[in-house]
């Protein structure tokens, strides 16, 4: 599943010990079949039918972790929790981030999106800091993926617009309606830029803490999405140009 949705993913955790790599790839058959259910081309066509999609891949990992017979992808995760003493709770914030996106999203203030981003990014963070050997930063790591996800919500704004989606808090439905970027919406992207970079800036320690083939992963993200957050502000905080 995650070579076939995620090649660079899937080269990325090529790289990391042989002894993590399934439990990485649990994680992501777990969190992508969630995505799917949201996002995916066969997705359930009404709110409350994903609802109830997602309601029912969360029993699964119930099942799993009770014990009983489930689907292969939670029972693999479970097994690696065990070896790798991973939170799973955390799956229950996480899925609560997913129900968010089966209806139209309308983030009110930077509070609410960040309850939204520590449900998302940042539990999945958690679960993948004992992967990276980075345990002991564990709210790091969380924080992170947060600078990560913030990034993205930063760069996709009009892809989000077009789901019906707006994360970024206070954006003007008429300047995303004309494609058009007003004052207002360059400063309230401008803000969010900068509360990601400084997200970027108090998360450096985990570099130091990991090895050096996550640390050279880490650090090559970090410079892509650094990019990204360059580019929107060389174009005056703009994301609705073409």
């Amino acid at each position: 599943m995650q070579r076939r949705h995620d090649p660079t993913y899937f080269a990325a955790t090529s790289l990391l010990p042989a002894a993590v790599r399934p439990a990485i790839h649990a994680v992501y058959g777990f969190v992508r079949t969630a995505d799917q259910i949201v996002d995916g081309p066969d997705r359930p066509a009404t709110p409350e039918q994903r609802r109830a999609a997602l309601d029912a891949w969360e029993h699964e990992l119930q099942r799993a972790r009770a014990g009983a017979a489930a689907h292969p992808v939670p029972t693999a995760l479970v097994d690696a929790a065990r070896r790798h003493e991973l939170p799973l709770d955390e799956l229950h914030t996480y899925m609560n981030s997913m129900r968010v996106d089966c209806a139209p999203v309308r983030i009110r203030d930077d509070a609410e999106l960040d309850r939204y981003m520590a449900g998302s990014a940042a539990a999945v963070g958690r679960i993948m800091a004992p992967l990276i050997g980075a345990s002991g930063r564990r709210e790091e790591v969380a924080r992170l993926g947060m600078a990560f996800q913030l990034a993205n919500f930063v760069r996709d704004v009009r892809e989000d617009w077009a789901l019906d989606r707006i994360y970024l808090p206070g954006l003007p439905e008429s300047d995303l309606r004309a494609g058009h970027a007003g004052d207002g919406f360059r400063e309230r992207v401008a803000r969010q830029v900068d509360r990601a970079r400084g997200l970027f800036r108090e998360t450096r320690a985990v570099d130091a803490e990991v090895s050096g083939r996550v640390r050279h992963g880490m650090c090559l993200a970090r410079l892509v999405y650094g990019r990204v957050l360059d580019r929107v502000e060389r174009a005056g905080f703009d994301v609705l140009a073409a």
